[in-house]
């Protein structure tokens, strides 16, 4: 059996427990040529060199040694026995750096630098589909790729967790602006827009709208036909306004729209024309066919001084009504004298 002599005490160990204790050690005749390497660091040359071995060729030749600098020779690193060497793997297109400590061997036939990968050990493990049996047993790095693999699961896990709870979390928000016949926004939203455009400056018309002959519908047919009149209402003022107004539902058969840089008053009549013309459409309800028309009332930020939210609804309230009174079926601006109504 071939034996090695290492450390001042002359302390004899089989080439079989060198590889057990050190398994990425290289051996290292007194010229500094390699003369064996254990067995992990065999099972990396294989896949980082095609299965060519380090064995005959020079240590300097074979490895950078970056720390302590100006190692350049045995001599160098038998004058730096026992310290902390820093070395890469020359030859290989991915960078492979080890943590190292070369001792002499007591009978003068050479050194023995063991590896390490430091705290590489984990990218090191999935690289190389290294396994705890390619490292010593008294080796903390198996327990620390545990602790590290253990860490990222609980990490992945609080990170899915956490998006559940913001998904949860924009999800109530949502339904909590969001009339659930409809789908349309809510009162509370519609107060939020309105907040948010008037602290912001920010022009837009502002249109109230009233169903006509609704309670006909809900008195003959029933609710449930007054809801499918409701959400056939929803989708028409949806088709009929642009994806970043706000629609809402905020009572029994009222609905507001918010439009945002839109004060022109001939576009909001022709909007307002569209959704009525939709409206006094036919709407089937199983064998039933329910018949509705809308009052709209409109008013815009720029007639005001300073808009309020409150008062500017309270006025395109008033111009619903002023419709109504004129004959129901259409729609018309808030203020005396500026009304435009549409048949």
């Amino acid at each position: 059996m071939h034996r090695s002599r290492i450390g001042s005490d002359a302390l004899a160990l089989s080439l079989d427990a060198l590889d057990r204790m050190m398994p990425l050690h290289l051996r290292l005749a007194p010229d500094g040529v390699i003369t064996g390497h254990g067995p992990t660091l065999t099972k990396l040359l294989d896949q980082l060199l095609s299965s060519q071995s380090l064995i005959g060729r020079g240590l300097f030749d074979a490895f950078d040694l970056r720390r302590p600098s100006g190692l350049t020779s045995m001599a160098d690193l038998r004058d730096h026995a026992g310290e902390k060497l820093r070395l890469s793997l020359r030859g290989v297109g991915r960078p492979v750096s080890f943590r190292g400590l070369a001792v002499g061997l007591a009978d003068g036939t050479g050194m023995v630098l063991n590896l390490s990968f430091g705290i590489g050990v984990v990218d090191a493990v999935r690289s190389y589909t290294l396994t705890e049996g390619d490292f010593a047993p008294t080796d903390l790095a198996v327990e620390m790729m545990y602790l590290v693999e253990a860490k990222t699961a609980a990490m992945e896990g609080l990170r899915g967790l956490a998006h559940r709870l913001q998904g949860d979390k924009l999800m109530a928000q949502t339904q909590a602006l969001t009339d659930t016949l409809t789908g349309l926004r809510n009162r509370r939203a519609l107060s939020l827009v309105l907040q948010q455009m008037t602290a912001s400056a920010t022009p837009f018309g502002l249109m109230h709208i009233d169903l006509d002959y609704f309670k006909a519908v809900n008195d003959s047919l029933g609710h449930a036909a007054g809801d499918q009149v409701l959400r056939r209402v929803g989708a028409v003022l949806q088709q009929e306004t642009r994806g970043h107004d706000t629609v809402a539902r905020v009572g029994g058969d009222e609905f507001v729209v918010v439009f945002p840089g839109l004060t022109d008053r001939a576009r909001l009549d022709l909007v307002a024309r569209r959704i009525i013309e939709a409206l006094t459409q036919p709407i089937s309800f199983e064998d039933q066919t329910c018949r509705i028309s809308a009052s709209i009332g409109i008013t815009v930020s720029t007639q005001y001084e300073h808009p309020v939210a409150d008062q500017m609804q309270l006025d395109a309230d008033e111009a619903l009504y002023a419709s109504k009174r004129a004959g129901r079926g259409r729609a018309q601006f808030h203020g005396a004298g500026e009304g435009r109504r549409s048949a």
